[in-house]
């Protein structure tokens, strides 16, 4: 066995030690040691979609000791497993909890929005189960969720016993509004940094929010809303408080903090089968188990793509790489600035505008998706301008050729046949973790979840776009920005590529966050996109290391193109909503 050979083995055996040990710790810590059943589900709702989620059944919970309940929704471009803190907590205090995929979402039918945001069928399966207490169900919800949660109190007014929503709002969204009796035992998690306060709460900054008249009305109060102060009355049903832990919107359901005033309102307002402090939180460690599961997919990508190169079917492929031709001295700071910049700098732009010009349709049925396809469209036709630009006016004096930027001609063909082998064993270890588990792989708002069979139809779609931007994207790093003279690239040239292609959103975010945390609102008020940017983050990174690698082994940008495209369509299809019915649906 060469050394190639061997450090391609080495990380496979890292990577499935990673992802089984990330999964028995994430099952076992979700499923409170074996105390808490925790099955996949499926029912229908009212008008014939299917309705995915995650049930998990305490195991005292009987038809002839009946458990109270919980249904926990969580928000836009999520899946149930967002609510998994919520989830694992409760459970271990005796609760059913239902967490489900809003219509649209994870594994539920399309189309987004429907059917009240899946908390009335919600509410209704629960109650439908002769091990849940009817009398004592609580409804909770993040953001979207919260509005499901307040839509299906209005429709079921006695199905029923408390509501607590994080980072939402009443009169939001076709939520209906909220007064000083409506709806029954509130509990309002609203964080201090949040960054949809003018959305929710009509005012520049959540802290305002609570010395606003739309709060205050909710709440009867004359003047600012008090933290952690009880109003009204639990009895009557006119219960109201208010948590504001120091977070931001996605931070409610990611931190101690954030989770701890949901259980603590559970738990005043029904009988916990099982108290237990708010404080004392355990679902992190299943974070550690999924995260773990992501490291060690992203591990196995490396692996296989080097055990397929150093076999003979793909050998072809691995040939050196052309002599380095690219700018040196200012010229590449220059251009690694700008390589950096310009993606930041048309993110909110492109996305917005596809948005106008690309309605969601049968075609193109996912909104945020389609956004990034322009903003990649975009970005890909900008760097072959300045790329090709550079080639003709500076890089042929110096030596670039075609096969310096990576267009060596041939072995496109075998390189989607490489893509597609490399992302297949990744998405067997998803498959597994899955099945096995329970889990997908995770870490906060990063999530890489197996496609269902209409995402895959429409992930065929999105694919070509994207593959398109990553072979731009690797004559960028590995053509212009690859210094003449330098050696192979190791891991110096996969630091500094992944340092290019992130940074830029890394200072975006930066200056984004600095501003909310100084009680300011947001630079650039586009709240959504900017989550959305915690995403971009992580991906071009990953997507510059493992084009710089497979540029190192095979001196073309085609088998890194095809690699990341295949593997973004996959990772931004599968989590976001799919707006429209797609086609073939």
């Amino acid at each position: 066995m060469d050394r190639g050979t061997g450090r391609s083995a080495f990380l496979l055996v890292v990577a499935v030690l990673l992802v089984v040990g990330g999964g028995v710790v994430a099952s076992l810590v979700q499923s409170d040691f074996g105390a808490v059943r925790v099955q996949e589900v499926r029912f229908a709702a009212s008008d014939g979609r299917i309705v995915h989620g995650k049930l998990f059944r305490p195991r005292g919970a009987t038809a002839e000791n009946p458990a109270p309940g919980v249904v926990a929704i969580h928000g836009y471009i999520n899946s149930h497993e967002t609510q998994s803190p919520y989830t694992i907590e409760l459970a271990r205090r005796g609760y059913v909890v239902l967490a489900i995929d809003q219509p649209g979402h994870g594994y539920s039918d399309p189309p987004a929005f429907a059917g009240g945001f899946g908390g009335i069928d919600a509410l209704g399966y629960l109650r439908s189960l002769a091990f849940v207490d009817r009398d004592q169900i609580v409804l909770s919800g993040h953001s979207m969720g919260g509005w499901a949660s307040l839509i299906a109190a209005a429709v079921v007014p006695d199905g029923y016993a408390s509501i607590v929503v994080s980072g939402s709002s009443t009169g939001t969204f076709g939520a209906p509004e909220g007064t000083p009796t409506w709806p029954r035992n509130l509990g309002l998690v609203w964080t201090q940094y949040d960054e949809f306060s003018r959305l929710m709460w009509l005012t520049p900054t959540a802290p305002e929010a609570r010395f606003g008249p739309k709060m205050r009305s909710l709440f009867g109060s004359a003047g600012p809303v008090e933290v952690g102060q009880l109003y009204g009355s639990i009895e009557d049903g006119t219960a109201r408080m208010l948590y504001s832990p120091a977070v931001t919107h996605p931070g409610a359901h990611i931190t101690t903090a954030g989770v701890a005033p949901v259980i603590d309102w559970v738990q005043r307002t029904t009988r916990a089968p099982t108290p237990l402090p708010p404080t004392d939180q355990v679902w992190m460690w299943k974070e550690v188990g999924t995260g773990l599961g992501l490291l060690g997919f992203l591990f196995a990508l490396f692996g296989i793509a080097g055990a397929l190169l150093d076999s003979r079917t793909f050998s072809s492929l691995a040939q050196r790489t052309a002599p380095a031709a690219g700018a040196t001295g200012f010229a590449w700071w220059l251009g690694a600035l700008v390589a950096a910049a310009i993606p930041v700098a048309t993110y909110y732009f492109a996305n917005n505008e596809t948005a106008t010009y690309l309605p969601t349709s049968a075609w193109f049925p996912q909104s945020i998706t389609t956004g990034l396809m322009g903003w990649a469209l975009l970005n890909g036709a900008i760097s072959l301008v300045l790329v090709l630009l550079w080639f003709v006016v500076s890089g042929r004096r110096h030596g670039a050729r075609l096969d310096t930027l990576g267009l060596r001609v041939g072995g496109w063909f075998r390189a989607i046949g490489f893509a597609v082998l490399v992302l297949g064993g990744g998405y067997a270890l998803l498959a597994l973790s899955q099945g096995v588990f329970h889990t997908d792989f995770r870490a906060w708002v990063i999530a890489l979840k197996p496609l269902s069979a209409d995402q895959a139809r429409i992930a065929l779609v999105y694919l070509l776009p994207f593959t398109a931007f990553f072979l731009v994207f690797g004559m960028v790093l590995h053509g212009q920005l690859r210094p003449k003279g330098a050696a192979r690239e190791g891991a110096d040239a996969m630091i500094a590529n992944a340092l290019i292609a992130g940074g830029g959103f890394l200072v975006l975010l930066l200056v984004q966050y600095m501003a909310l945390f100084a009680g300011q609102p947001l630079v650039i008020e586009e709240p959504l996109l900017t989550i959305v940017a915690f995403q971009v983050l992580f991906l071009l990174p990953v997507a510059a290391l493992l084009s710089t690698y497979l540029f190192a082994r095979t001196g073309s940008v085609w088998p890194g193109a095809w690699v990341n495209g295949m593997l973004v369509t996959w990772y931004v299809v599968a989590g976001q909503a799919t707006q429209v019915v797609p086609w073939g649906f």
